[in-house]
């Protein structure tokens, strides 16, 4: 591991990979990693120990959307000596089973292709907010993913850890990021898990939806730059 800075771990959504994170890229861009989750498995648990290994840094900033921010707890919860900052963008830490949906979402997956699933889970995530060319560039990103690998990243969705308690014991900022019409999670749940997070504040983006770092890019680097700054000088000075 290096000294020299603070390194940014971006964890993307369902159903795109780590090209998501297009307008985040120039922040720290020898330091950052946006790995594709899917290709680890299908277990939140082990996306989290594989995106660890990966990690050259001392001290890193955690920003995740979606399940990308269920990603994120995960590596909080293993290593939290080395976050210096958690970002969660429409992220929800409470899992709510819902079997006969995840079964659908499979059986949709198999029987139909990833374009019908487009059209019916995920589109809609993008209604009325957003501008016509970041649809459209979330749409072929999302089309480009591997069937077989988006099934790893519906099955560790769906069988993901509850995590609600363990933002209440960390000493590092939390920063909670919801856009005003987003249905998952939405603000209410958003408002009460910041307000229940140690150390939370909580974002609200104007006009805006889900899928935050592709339609709101100047508003998410804002607090990831913010973070970025307040990183703790002292612990990226070189050793004696």
């Amino acid at each position: 591991m290096t000294r020299s800075g603070p390194g940014l771990v971006l964890l993307h959504a369902l159903p795109f990979n780590g090209g998501m994170w297009a307008g985040q890229m120039s922040l720290l861009p020898e330091q950052t990693y946006a790995p594709n989750l899917y290709e680890f498995g299908d277990d939140i648990q082990i996306w989290a120990e594989q995106c660890l290994a990966q990690i050259k840094q001392d001290k890193f900033i955690i920003v995740g959307c979606s399940v990308g921010g269920s990603c994120a707890i995960e590596i909080a919860r293993l290593v939290p000596e080395r976050v210096t900052a958690l970002v969660l963008i429409g992220t929800k830490a409470r899992r709510d089973p819902d079997p006969n949906f995840f079964q659908d979402t499979l059986i949709m997956l198999e029987t139909k292709n990833i374009d019908t699933m487009w059209q019916t889970y995920w589109r809609d995530l993008f209604d009325g907010v957003s501008d016509e060319e970041d649809v459209q560039f979330a749409e072929r990103l999302a089309l480009r993913q591997n069937q077989n690998l988006l099934r790893n990243g519906l099955t560790a969705f769906h069988t993901r850890p509850s995590r609600e308690q363990v933002l209440c014991d960390w000493k590092f900022p939390i920063h909670i990021v919801t856009g005003e019409h987003d249905k998952l999670p939405g603000i209410q749940y958003s408002q009460n898990l910041a307000h229940n997070a140690k150390n939370a504040t909580l974002h609200i983006v104007k006009s805006a939806g889900h899928y935050l770092p592709m339609t709101h890019v100047a508003e998410i680097n804002a607090i990831i730059e913010n973070c970025i700054t307040n990183a703790s000088i002292d612990d990226f000075l070189p050793p004696d």
